[in-house]
């Protein structure tokens, strides 16, 4: 029975949504799960840290230079590759015996996730047109917000019930399922002639790359001064100025070189194609979405990788319940999915990312008044990420959709590749600034907490250190000591009264992402997508009539 070409986008459609899960679990499953990699491998904190981190460093610093192969080589062929090179280095990890191969297991997933989540943008900008656009992104942002926070709970289950290598694991039968569907469903959008610019793509990857570890790495090593080693490689880098801004400031020099390239050589009659076409700015639906995307991204995400810290360490949730508490967003993420199909038809792309930063705003906002109750219940929390699940829901998707609206097919992956870093550098941004503020606000609130208590200034300081260097983990060891627990009971009102203020500030952020979304160009983006629709629907009736 032959399926139709609607049938089959959709169908395809299947297998971009799981591509793109896959990416996000393994962004924040590898939190949960270090803990029982550092008791069944022996590593230590400098190897633990680089699980965590090389996957999103090298993620980051590949996204333009994939969707510029993208464009040449097509972006089925370069996200069905990407979802290889996922499966088998997901096998590696699994099976790493030490710290070094899950490492390098990491970094190579990488680059599978690299070449994934810019072609899943390019070939849902190709499948579908008019409201079916709208529909399939809100799928695609919805598995985005889902996966995100399911990963927690995932890792945590599987902690406690199975083995962390099944995290890595898991990913194998869905890569089967995805490379079975993507072979026969997805197809191959037009392909662009020239080739990637080597110098434009070595700038690209180390710019970005640096630029990521920077802010990935700030709070731990030192935003100016190291305040601890770097060990790499066998090498270390002690004291003097902190590797994290020795990397932003070569980044920007990098980054800058690379814009004035990419300039040159889309002005200059040159031998050379970019791999940043800047004329794609001129764009206005393109250019100042992205500036919104790079906003919202520093409100959206941040708030999660310190939220379970203060579930597990205040609200003394175990690991798998401070998951657990999670799904909620992934349900709202869901609910925004099935409510945007009726709505796409009806309300423009540009109108539901601004009524999902708006419930994002709600969501925050009341994650900080519930955080300001003592004994917070969890039914209030869950409610109130619910919402923000919702916002996330309408917001993630519908902004891509904004983004590549006008952008010509021909420059899909590309384009892609441009606004999947705009999205991965205001998340890294957010969770620098977030994590940042909820750690500095810990500690400061705790010390004075217990100067007040009428401790020495340097027994405050030893303390507030001890609960901040082990992101609150020394809470529980304090409030077993009948001497300390006075410190735990403080340290729970310090961290509550820090996740309060991250909740306020990520809303802060999000409500600039909405006024940065008025410079966005409404009226051509609804005109563009009634007569995409209008097109598709001649389409069917000349179809029909033959």
């Amino acid at each position: 029975m032959a399926v139709s070409a609607g049938a089959r986008r959709w169908i395809g459609l299947i297998a971009v949504a799981l591509g793109v899960a896959l990416i996000v679990v393994d962004t924040t499953i590898v939190n949960v799960i270090t803990p029982s990699v550092i008791d069944d491998l022996g590593i230590n904190s400098s190897q633990a840290q680089w699980i965590q981190e090389s996957y999103a460093i090298v993620f980051a610093a590949l996204l333009l230079v994939s969707g510029r192969i993208a464009d040449l080589r097509g972006a089925r062929s370069v996200f069905i590759g990407g979802v290889v090179i996922f499966g088998a280095t997901s096998l590696l990890a699994g099976l790493a015996s030490n710290g070094e191969i899950l490492i390098l297991a990491r970094f190579l997933q990488g680059i599978g996730a690299a070449a994934i989540l810019p072609t899943s943008l390019a070939l849902l900008n190709h499948m579908f047109t008019g409201p079916a656009r709208g529909q399939a992104f809100a799928v695609w942002g919805s598995t985005i917000g889902a996966a995100t926070a399911l990963g927690p709970v995932l890792g945590g289950w599987l902690s406690e019930h199975a083995s962390w290598r099944w995290a890595f694991g898991i990913n194998i039968p869905l890569v089967i399922i995805i490379l079975v569907i993507a072979v026969i469903f997805l197809p191959q959008p037009p392909r662009s002639r020239g080739s990637v610019d080597g110098l434009s793509a070595v700038l690209s990857i180390l710019g970005l790359g640096l630029l990521a570890f920077g802010l990935v790495e700030g709070r731990v090593y030192g935003w100016v001064m190291s305040e601890q080693p770097l060990t790499l490689f066998g090498a270390t880098w002690g004291a003097g100025l902190s590797p994290a801004f020795v990397a932003l400031v070569l980044s920007v020099v990098l980054m800058t070189v690379f814009v004035c390239r990419q300039v040159v050589i889309s002005r200059v009659n040159s031998k050379h194609q970019p791999l940043m076409d800047v004329k794609l700015f001129s764009i206005s639906s393109f250019r100042n979405g992205n500036i919104a995307t790079l906003i919202i991204g520093l409100g959206e995400f941040g708030i999660i990788a310190v939220l379970p810290l203060w579930l597990q360490f205040t609200l003394d949730y175990t690991p798998l319940e401070a998951g657990a508490t999670l799904v909620p967003i992934a349900i709202g993420s869901f609910v925004a999915s099935g409510i945007s199909f009726p709505l796409s038809a009806k309300v423009s792309p540009l109108a539901l990312v601004r009524i999902g930063l708006i419930l994002e705003v709600v969501g925050l906002a009341g994650l900080g008044l519930v955080a300001a109750v003592t004994d917070a219940n969890w039914w209030f929390i869950a409610l109130v990420l619910f919402f923000y699940g919702i916002g996330v829901g309408f917001a993630t998707s519908q902004v891509t959709n904004v983004v590549l609206a006008d952008v010509p097919e021909g420059d899909g992956g590309q384009s892609s590749g441009i606004q999947s870093t705009f999205r991965q550098l205001g998340s890294a941004l957010g969770i620098a600034a977030l994590t940042t503020v909820f750690f500095s606000s810990l500690g400061s609130t705790l010390q004075n907490k217990l100067t007040e208590a009428g401790l020495s200034g340097a027994e405050a300081s030893n303390l507030s250190n001890a609960v901040t260097d082990s992101a609150g983990a020394a809470i529980g060891p304090l409030a077993a000591n009948p001497e300390t627990v006075f410190v735990a009971d403080a340290a729970r009102e310090a961290m509550t009264q820090a996740i309060a203020f991250g909740s306020y500030l990520a809303a802060g952020f999000l409500i600039i992402g909405v006024i940065a979304t008025l410079l966005i160009p409404s009226k051509r983006l609804t005109e563009k997508a009634h007569a995409d629709s209008v097109s598709t629907e001649a389409q069917k009736s000349v179809s029909g009539k033959a």
